[in-house]
């Protein structure tokens, strides 16, 4: 019997193939000169995990960016709500002590830090969301303001000194693990689930790929842009208080310099993970393996040694190139 094709399937192509998982095969070709440069140290499960652990509030933060990207916008903030966030969330997760911000405040549950945190930093996304969506102020300018603001308040907060002598429950957000898998990881994963199942499977995704493919169109067709805009950065700003939280347990102290430059990183991971600045186009698992290269290449340079100074540099020229790799796609 002769076998039928499918006069709809487009045959199998190598080169779509290849295009289609650039960056999956880009983020093998850094592990595996990592391990060459590094005599296999890099590909110890030790240090694998200790990978995924680092990036994960990175990742999580990506998360909303890639939401914010997809419509034309960008948060340079997040890092400076990663750190209100975080000192807000320390100062309520203190072991009462004479010496704690709260002295006669009685222990607190860990879940109320925790979500008083993540509200936190949902407040400071609404803020940018109001006036991105209800001013018109471009989300750069915005976010920017945003970005100097949250830290001032941080500071002021904590009288520019860290938040120490927090609750064990508090630091096992951070440093714990359940059946062998660290709490920051399972938060990754459920905050990718979440992301996912909202840019793919809800209405609220819909319209966020509808408003970066063309914002007139999206109007005309009965879209609420400003209301649309306005859940996304706050969505954003609230993974950035929990990327905020994971953090602060992590080290075991709230830093008002938490959180410093960590926007370059958010917004690296995002970009070389396929989310065009042109909008309209963005995946997350895209942004996980963006997040996992950002994640391996940081811990490559440590322990190879790499100056911190020229680390950034580095960050710098990924953005770059990513960009110019996304203008000449879009051509």
């Amino acid at each position: 019997m002769a076998a039928t094709t499918d006069p709809d399937r487009e045959p199998f192509s190598l080169g779509d193939f290849v295009k289609k998982y650039a960056i999956v095969f880009i983020l093998i070709g850094f592990v595996v000169l990592l391990a060459f440069l590094t005599g296999g140290s890099f590909l110890q499960t030790r240090n694998l995990l200790n990978v995924i652990v680092q990036v994960a509030p990175i990742g999580i933060i990506a998360f909303g960016m890639t939401f914010i990207i997809i419509t034309n916008g960008i948060d340079l903030s997040v890092g400076s709500t990663v750190a209100l966030s975080a000192v807000i969330a320390c100062s309520l997760a203190q072991i009462v002590t004479p010496t704690s911000m709260y002295p006669n405040m009685p222990a607190l549950p860990i879940i109320l830090p925790v979500l008083v945190g993540i509200l936190v930093g949902a407040a400071t996304g609404f803020v940018n969301g109001f006036l991105v969506s209800f001013f018109k102020i471009a989300p750069f300018i915005a976010t920017l303001g945003m970005m100097t603001a949250a830290r001032g308040l941080a500071l002021i907060y904590t009288d520019g000194r860290p938040i120490s002598g927090l609750a064990p429950g508090y630091n096992a957000i951070g440093q714990g693990s359940i059946l062998g898998i660290p709490v920051p990881v399972i938060l990754l994963v459920l905050c990718a689930i979440l992301a996912h199942i909202l840019l793919n499977y809800t209405r609220f995704g819909r319209h966020t790929y509808a408003i970066g493919g063309n914002e007139q169109a999206a109007h005309v067709s009965g879209i609420n842009i400003a209301r649309v805009r306005l859940w996304i950065f706050t969505f954003t700003g609230a993974l950035a208080g929990l990327a905020g939280i994971i953090l602060s347990a992590r080290i075991g102290s709230g830093n008002p310099q938490l959180g410093n430059m960590m926007e370059l990183d958010v917004i690296t991971a995002t970009v070389i993970g396929g989310t065009s600045f042109n909008g309209g186009v963005g995946t997350i698992w895209g942004t996980i393996v963006g997040a996992l290269i950002i994640g391996v290449i940081n811990n490559g340079m440590d322990l190879l040694n790499v100056s911190p100074f020229w680390q950034l540099v580095v960050k710098g020229a990924i953005i770059v190139v990513a960009i110019i790799i996304d203008e000449r796609k879009n051509r």
